[in-house]
């Protein structure tokens, strides 16, 4: 037998799927679902959190529980930038840029192959579908190759790659790290995800011709809404080892 939280969110999901409760619709309060239910608030909690991890509901501080729209799919391509796929949307994926100079110290110094309190410059963009926050990305670089008039606001990925790159050297080499992990609360914040929701993380460090790290990523993409796709292509020899 279901537990009762199992139950409620089956219920819930349902009356979602269906149609009985539409895309940004605000849900009953947790206590007047408790009561609707027969539960504490905890267990209805707990059965919100199961389809806030879905994807399904929205938690907003202050606000109460939303029903999502349905989630664009975003796909990683490797050795390349982030590319989003049409997954119905009424309004195209938008980013919001914050422009931070800092100086490197703990894993920023390893991760950028600089000493400490090098001079650098971080990106942190935020794209959002309509009004929610989508995926998340930190963008490092030495600061003498940080464009001086990055916009606040882009329409998409490839404007900020585009101004990113006039001022680094060609790319000699991309090195992806990518990983399943649980968000921090302030990715988790940032994101209006819940905390139990796995993220896509993915670590890109590009470098020129010298060796040099000209470019760091830290990328975190919800479970519920990305992939990653990498393609190889073999070499005339591995082919002909086949044969």
């Amino acid at each position: 037998m279901a537990s009762r939280r199992h139950a409620i969110a089956d219920d819930l999901r349902i009356q979602i799927s269906a149609g009985r409760i539409k895309a940004g619709t605000r849900l009953p309060s947790e206590a007047q679902l408790a009561e609707r239910y027969a539960v504490s608030t905890p267990t209805l909690r707990n059965a919100l959190a199961l389809l806030q991890g879905e994807g399904l509901v929205e938690k907003i501080h202050g606000k109460g529980n939303f029903v999502r729209h349905p989630l664009r799919r975003i796909t990683y391509v490797g050795g390349g930038r982030p590319s989003h796929t049409q997954f119905p949307a009424e309004a195209p994926l938008r980013l919001s840029i914050r422009t931070t100079n800092l100086r490197a110290r703990g894993h920023l110094t390893a991760l950028l192959g600089v000493r400490t309190r090098s001079p650098l410059t971080e990106f942190l963009c935020l794209s959002h579908e309509g009004g929610s926050p989508h995926s998340l990305a930190r963008i490092y670089v030495p600061r003498d190759l940080a464009p001086a008039d990055m916009p606040s606001e882009s329409p998409g990925c490839m404007e900020v790659e585009a101004r990113l790159a006039e001022l680094r050297p060609p790319l000699a080499e991309i090195r992806e790290k990518v990983s399943s992990r649980l968000p921090t609360p302030e990715e988790a914040a940032m994101l209006r995800i819940n905390s139990t929701l796995a993220v896509l993380a993915i670590n890109r460090v590009a470098a020129d011709a010298t060796g040099r790290v000209v470019e760091a990523a830290l990328l975190v993409l919800p479970a519920d809404r990305a992939d990653a796709l990498f393609t190889t292509h073999p070499t005339t020899e591995e082919s002909g080892m086949k044969g």
